[in-house]
């Protein structure tokens, strides 16, 4: 494939250069000229080249000074040596500084054509993957975990500390609190984040066939073993392997699982080789292991080999100060995908979202929003585009499934008062403001009440 680029040439012989010019503008490039080492820096800093042909004989400078500029200013910049009396020490000198290639001259057309589109073709490679790996950034880095609740900074804070680590993560969860994206953001902010990241559902397979693709098999192992498989632990080598559902895990399971961590080798189904792998474990469950533990139905030393760090992802209900967050993005996200233009949500529609307690979590609240976007007649989702679980309590609206009659307070006092404020303080993420308007009281009277009971943020974020 024929690339075309913006290229500078640098010679001090007048005609050698513009002859070169004229035949890389003939290719298609556009190519300035400079015959000086001043010159070409200065033209270098003033326009972004994809590459520079030049010469290593200059009038007030040699080429390995331009070289040196250029790698040490504009390390995209390809830069292509030229000399009339080339030797290995100049040209292995020149490619040890930061050379793309080194031609001697006189040139041949087709030598340096070569060379260029060489050059042009490996920054586009460059450029692409800087470009695939911002959209995986972008994708599964820690941004595309959306949440400002106090609840969720502290798992910020704890994803950003444990990534870079070869520490085992356990992620505790709901349903559809995301913890599939935690586990990619943990890969993402590692140094493993150019190796796989291999995910298995422990959940959706039987003992035998969770085994098989975890630890893979050999052919004749076991009837259908036709030939050899190779399990996820070596399929994610070098990088991180997600087990979700690992309470699901049976005993026999569990053991290997135990050698794996302690070990960091293990055995193909139905094989006699021993596999070493440098695998990062990040394992999630919906369950309580500790309670699993005392029934007996989980390993207490696979789980202290397991729960080193243990990240929570609070349930939607527990953070809905992060719902109007996730609805903006939803709906932005939602609309790319299916061409509409929906402008949000109105405030009536936001108050039912905010008082509805998401059994199903973020996954959930996706699907509300793309089924309300899909359904809407409007460019503004009203009350009557959500789902009648929403429409139902309108007229009795909930918080944390207490009845509150219309948000106001003081209908609310035969339930403890002090309660009632921290849960409306957490769900909205110690927001005074919004906290207020969902208890129906002023920012003053709130202030006021925080006093009486002593509720301070740094208090309660020490006990949690």
């Amino acid at each position: 494939m024929t690339y075309n680029g913006s290229l500078l040439v640098v010679d001090d012989d007048r005609h050698i250069c513009e002859a070169m010019a004229d035949y890389l503008r003939s290719l298609g490039h556009r190519t300035e000229t400079a015959m000086t080492c001043r010159d070409a820096i200065s033209r270098i800093k003033e326009y972004n080249f994809d590459a520079v042909v030049c010469d290593v004989n200059l009038p007030d400078a040699d080429g390995f000074q331009v070289l040196e500029w250029v790698v040490a200013n504009k390390p995209e910049t390809s830069v292509i040596l030229l000399t009339g009396y080339g030797t290995i020490e100049s040209a292995v000198e020149s490619i040890r500084i930061g050379a793309f290639d080194y031609l001697t001259k006189p040139v041949i057309d087709d030598e340096l054509n070569l060379a260029i589109q060489r050059a042009l073709s490996q920054k586009r490679i460059v450029e692409e993957n800087k470009k695939l790996k911002k959209q995986l950034d972008q994708k599964f880095g820690i941004s595309n975990i959306i949440g400002r609740d106090y609840k969720m900074a502290k798992m910020f804070d704890l994803i950003e500390s444990v990534a870079d680590t070869r520490t085992t993560v356990l992620i505790l969860g709901e349903n559809g609190t995301g913890k599939t994206i935690t586990a990619r953001a943990l890969h993402q902010l590692s140094s493993r984040r150019e190796k796989p990241f291999v995910e298995v559902a422990c959940g959706a397979l039987t003992d035998t066939l969770l085994e098989s693709e975890l630890f893979g098999h050999v052919a004749g192992s076991f009837t259908g073993a036709t030939h050899d498989k190779i399990g996820k632990f070596l399929q994610a080598d070098g990088g991180t392997l997600f087990l979700d559902e690992i309470g699901t895990a049976s005993p026999s399971l569990q053991v290997k699982l135990l050698r794996v961590l302690q070990d960091r080798e293990f055995e193909a189904v139905g094989g006699n080789k021993t596999h070493k792998v440098d695998v990062r474990l990040v394992l999630a469950t919906n369950e309580n292991l500790e309670e699993r533990v005392r029934r007996g139905e989980f390993r207490q030393d696979l789980f202290y080999r397991i729960n080193v760090i243990s990240v929570t992802q609070p349930p939607l209900r527990e953070r809905i100060g992060d719902i109007p967050l996730l609805v903006q993005h939803y709906v932005r996200h939602i609309n790319e995908q299916t061409g509409k233009q929906v402008e949000g949500f109105d405030d009536q529609s936001m108050q039912l979202m905010q008082r509805y307690q998401w059994p199903g979590n973020v996954r959930e609240l996706v699907n509300v929003v793309e089924r309300a976007i899909v359904l809407a007649k409007d460019r503004v989702i009203t009350a009557n585009d959500l789902p009648e679980s929403f429409r139902r309590d309108l007229q009795e609206p909930r918080y944390n499934g207490q009845r509150i009659g219309a948000g106001n307070l003081k209908s609310a006092l035969v339930n403890p008062e002090r309660q009632i404020i921290v849960d409306a303080l957490e769900g909205n993420g110690w927001n005074r403001q919004e906290t207020a308007r969902m208890l129906g009281i002023n920012r003053t009277t709130l202030y006021k009440k925080m006093k009486k009971f002593q509720i301070e943020y740094e208090t309660h974020a020490q006990l949690t």
